[in-house]
């Protein structure tokens, strides 16, 4: 079969068409901009022309070196800077760094309608992240522009996120955030609540409200998931069972790593070289994401539990919420002594790693995850079983996915960000021990990897959609 034949982005060729072009529009945090990285790396194989809106300095290391190897990854990716007003970030002491800059992004959105209507080719669609979507979704209209939201967490919080609204306006006034019950979805209890959502005067909790009321105004939904995995969530979505008049819901997940993120783990070398080195599925490996700083004196029970769970351990450890920020020194955190107590059977470093090539190492045999959704996916893909501790924002409803969709377990009682109690040792090593025994989870989870691989798999549920959305983007 003869390839495709390339069009000039806005230009018609012989029968008509055009090749669209597509804005992206990402906000800041690791996992927000991985996903929009490993997208437009998927997309980029189909016949589109790709900008993305680029924002410097970023909020951490790690965004800027992952921008850098995305542009010259893909060097027919057109860059857009685009640079924010000035902003008082101490009208809101303490926030969190990467909430300040969705903030001031949101703030600056007014000037990005003229940035796109003066790119050339001229632009057809525009991509969204979730947290810009009240602002950006509006100067698209008024473009005339298709705009979709590219969702980095679960279609289940995708289902709170546009629901919510709906919650807030039908409750009592006087009365405080109480469960919710997701029409067509699940009761989600008030525990499981991203945080910020308790207090109504947040400006997370605002931001949620506006993005979520602005949602199904738009052309589309792009979510990291795949039917096998969330089926209930998405049906109902899709269904209009949570909101009336939904847009349509493109499941286009499990996300691969793009090229640059394995090359980089590669040659970093010592995690992987240890890997090798392991027996299969004898590895517990242990992250809690890009923004999550564990308290010193948890990371010591998580040490504790460790090494009493007598299993070998990979550990990327992190202390800080921004990486730029990390100076601590091991020894310091882990105490005197564990260091040399678990030479040879288990390795802690607080360097980048690939984590998906992590997970399909052989070695791994579970994986102990604070639950943000890119773990949780990769988890899924790799068919390695998922041991959620959740920490704050959506973990807990992402966790929920994680045990209905056959991932994992998920330890509802341990702590949760903010609580001043620890989970001992003991209990975390227990825990690790028996996971690391429980065939019956690691069928589970290992049929929940070949689902995930159909999924993507030409003709499976996730490709499909996916050209379902670039036969939306060749009709805009």
């Amino acid at each position: 079969m003869a390839p495709p034949e390339l069009l000039s982005s806005g230009e018609p060729d012989a029968r008509g068409r055009t090749r669209p072009h597509v804005i992206f529009v990402p906000s800041a945090g690791m996992g927000h901009l991985l996903p929009f990285f490993r997208f437009i790396g998927a997309l980029s194989s189909h016949d589109v022309d790709i900008s993305v809106v680029t924002v410097l300095p970023t909020v951490s290391a790690a965004e800027a070196d992952h921008f850098a190897a995305l542009f010259k990854d893909f060097p027919s990716i057109r860059r857009i800077d685009f640079r924010l007003l000035p902003f008082d970030a101490s009208e809101f002491p303490g926030a969190d760094p990467f909430l300040l800059r969705w903030e001031a992004l949101r703030r600056s959105m007014h000037l990005l309608g003229p940035v796109i209507a003066g790119v050339t080719p001229r632009v057809t669609a525009v991509v969204t992240d979730v947290t810009l979507v009240s602002h950006v979704n509006p100067i698209a209209k008024d473009l005339h522009l298709q705009c979709h939201v590219l969702f980095v967490s679960s279609a289940t919080m995708m289902s709170l996120l546009s629901y919510f609204p709906i919650y807030i306006d039908n409750k009592d006034a006087q009365a405080d955030v109480g469960d919710v019950d997701v029409p067509g979805v699940r009761r989600l209890a008030r525990s499981w609540l991203p945080q910020p959502l308790l207090d109504l005067n947040k400006l997370f909790t605002k931001q949620f409200i506006e993005n979520g009321r602005e949602i199904v105004k738009t052309d589309g939904v792009l979510i990291n998931t795949f039917d096998a995995l969330e089926p209930v969530a998405l049906a109902a979505l899709r269904d209009g069972k949570v909101v009336r008049g939904f847009p349509p819901v493109f499941a286009v997940g499990p996300y691969s790593s793009l090229a640059s993120e394995t090359k980089g783990a590669k040659e970093e070398g010592p995690p992987l070289a240890w890997l090798h080195q392991q027996p299969a599925r004898s590895v517990v490996y242990v992250a809690f994401g890009n923004r999550c700083a564990v308290s010193h004196e948890q990371l010591r029970e998580i040490a504790a539990g460790l090494e009493a769970s007598g299993c070998q351990f990979l550990w990327i450890l992190k202390t800080t919420v921004v990486d730029r920020d990390d100076d601590a020194v091991l020894r310091d955190v882990l105490g005197d002594g564990f260091l040399e107590r678990v030479q040879g059977r288990g390795m802690v470093t607080k360097a980048w790693v690939d984590q998906e090539e992590v997970l399909k190492h052989p070695a791994v045999g579970l994986f102990l995850s604070h639950s943000g959704w890119n773990s949780v996916t990769e988890a899924a893909a790799a068919g390695v079983p998922l041991l959620a501790w959740p920490r704050g924002g959506d973990h807990r409803v992402a966790a929920t996915a994680v045990v209905s969709g056959g991932v994992g377990v998920w330890m509802e009682h341990w702590s949760w960000d903010g609580e001043d109690w620890l989970v001992s040792g003991v209990e975390i090593g227990e825990k690790v021990k028996e996971m690391m025994a429980d065939a019956a989870v690691q069928k589970r989870a290992a049929k929940v990897g070949e689902e995930a691989a159909k999924a993507v798999a030409e003709g499976g549920t996730s490709h499909t959609s996916m050209l379902d959305f670039v036969a939306n983007l060749m009709a805009a």
